[in-house]
């Protein structure tokens, strides 16, 4: 395995033939290999995927891909919420291959700047709890937990979490 501070790491936009089924893919075999989810994750990633490339709008949706050596590692989007002023952040994957690099951190600070960019006054996400890693990301853009339930999904046990960041200037609400 090469010197992790000597690969080439970049951030673009999910642009390009392949992206969009690399991500679902990517995630599919990710999180079956760590958490041993089965293939209704894939499915719902799947769905998420088809929705931004069926009809997502450029001024105020966006995907990127983060890559180490040529190679896709990473993803995220940001996709217009129910309301307006609200956006939401959905799959954010890294995988083990790109772990270490702060792509993770990377990625979502082009998702918010994106939002701030489109006019959005908050981004909400939902994850799980046990994605550590994820959690420590947000929560390090301010990000906060709104709520969490339990639930079973993808073949297991779960407690679902709602996270919220306002973006409106001024002291936190």
């Amino acid at each position: 395995m090469p010197q992790r501070d000597q690969e080439n790491v970049a951030v673009r936009r999910a642009d390009r033939p392949g992206d969009l089924g690399w991500v679902v893919m990517a995630h599919g075999e990710t999180y079956d290999q760590q958490f041993g989810w089965n293939t209704d994750f894939e499915a719902l990633v799947a769905r998420i995927v088809a929705d931004y490339a069926a009809r997502h709008d450029p001024a105020r949706e966006a995907g990127w891909i983060a890559e180490a050596d040529g190679r896709r590692v990473g993803c995220v989007f940001l996709v217009a919420g129910d309301r307006p002023e609200v956006a939401k952040l959905r799959i954010l994957l890294v995988t083990p291959r790109g772990r270490g690099l702060g792509l993770g951190t990377r990625l979502v600070g082009e998702c918010l700047a994106f939002a701030r960019e489109a006019g959005y006054q908050q981004v909400t996400l939902w994850t799980n709890d046990v994605l550590v890693a994820a959690r420590r990301i947000y929560q390090s853009f301010g990000f906060t937990l709104a709520d969490e339930a339990h639930h079973h999904s993808y073949g297991q046990d779960l407690v679902g979490q709602n996270w919220t960041l306002d973006l409106r200037p001024g002291p936190p609400r």
